[in-house]
């Protein structure tokens, strides 16, 4: 039996570095948006093209510090950092497989297409990979 549980501690360990990997990228473009890139038009339905204006450029900072909460959760629940949160906490992997599926939902109804083509992939991995996280590995 004991093969099994190092099988699915191997599966949630390269599952989450698959999900900090992605998420490390969508991180990228929420900061790059912040900062003045003009990629509006690739997120949040494209309502606002070119360069984010500054209140959107501070949600886009909110944004890319919500993504590292979640990427630390589910780096936590396959036991690759603080252990702890997920041994005190271990709901909260479920919270990340909530957010993934909700990102692939809104993304593929999204109105921009260019949005469409780059995020339904990326919310499929997460939404994937964090599965993968909360049903190989537990407390």
């Amino acid at each position: 039996m004991r093969g099994s549980h190092d099988e699915g501690n191997r599966l949630s360990a390269a599952a989450a570095i698959v999900f900090a990997i992605v998420t490390a990228g969508a991180i990228g473009f929420q900061i790059a948006l912040a900062l003045g890139a003009p990629w509006g038009s690739y997120a949040m339905g494209g309502k606002f093209p070119g360069r984010y204006p500054p209140r959107m450029r501070i949600a886009a900072l909110l944004q890319a510090v919500l993504l590292v909460l979640i990427a630390v959760i589910v780096l936590s629940h396959a036991g690759l950092v603080l252990p702890a949160l997920s041994d005190a906490l271990p709901w909260l992997i479920w919270l990340a497989v909530a957010f993934a599926g909700v990102s692939l939902v809104l993304n593929a109804i999204t109105p921009s297409a260019g949005e469409r083509r780059i995020w339904v992939p990326v919310a499929v991995v997460l939404l994937a990979s964090s599965l993968a996280v909360a049903v190989s590995a537990g407390p």
